[in-house]
């Protein structure tokens, strides 16, 4: 499932992506017709591995299975995406990065309105890892 229609930055710190497809009414994350904020969670993880995929050598590592880790300091300013017209801008920023785990700050905006933010770790493992 890939819920990001673009990449508009990207450097070795942050990335920048588009979406509409939270308007989409058959977005798979829609529960009985509703897509709740906290499906918001799963664009930044989104844009969070693809910026790790732009910026380490995965390979080098034989790691193929990304995880996401601890969600921290979540804020919610509206509950669903229903309302909301304008494409999503999400923003990731790295934070730290430790031999593939990463913390990202991360927030989702319509135009300048603020709509979620929080942080999250991500894990990088190899193909070992999938039982």
């Amino acid at each position: 499932m890939c819920l990001l229609s673009s990449v508009t930055y990207w450097d070795s710190s942050s990335i920048t992506c588009l979406t509409s497809t939270h308007r989409d009414q058959d977005n798979p994350l829609r529960r009985h017709g509703i897509l709740e904020m906290l499906s918001g969670l799963e664009y930044a993880a989104q844009a969070m591995g693809i910026h790790v995929g732009l910026t380490q050598n995965i390979s080098e590592h034989n790691a193929s299975v990304g995880y996401l880790g601890a969600i921290r300091d979540i804020q919610i300013w509206h509950p669903t995406f229903q309302q909301i017209m304008d494409d999503l801008t999400i923003e990731a920023n790295l934070v730290l990065e430790q031999h593939l785990s990463f913390i990202y700050a991360f927030s989702i905006k319509a135009r300048e309105a603020m709509l979620l933010q929080g942080r999250a770790s991500i894990f990088i493992q190899g193909p070992e890892a999938i039982t």
